[in-house]
């Protein structure tokens, strides 16, 4: 009984699926109209990779800091 309720309600949600208007991306292949020189490239990265990483060295540099701090342990 509940295999046949399973399969009732996974036809239904694939009957919901079937209908639905998917947009098509447009993908271009060509090049790129402004080229980046190497020093856009590496300030770019650069920045992504203080933005990303810089918070989280902080916080692992001063974890024991934190764990240290009075009333941390308490609540």
């Amino acid at each position: 009984m509940t295999m046949s309720a399973f399969n009732c309600s996974f036809n239904l949600l694939r009957a919901g699926m079937r209908h639905q208007i998917i947009p098509k991306v447009n993908i271009s292949a060509k090049p790129a109209k402004h080229v980046l020189s190497t020093g856009e490239q590496v300030i770019a990265m650069g920045t992504f990779f203080v933005t990303i990483l810089g918070p989280s060295g902080w916080i692992l540099s001063h974890l024991e800091d934190y764990k240290n701090r009075p009333g941390a342990g308490q609540e």
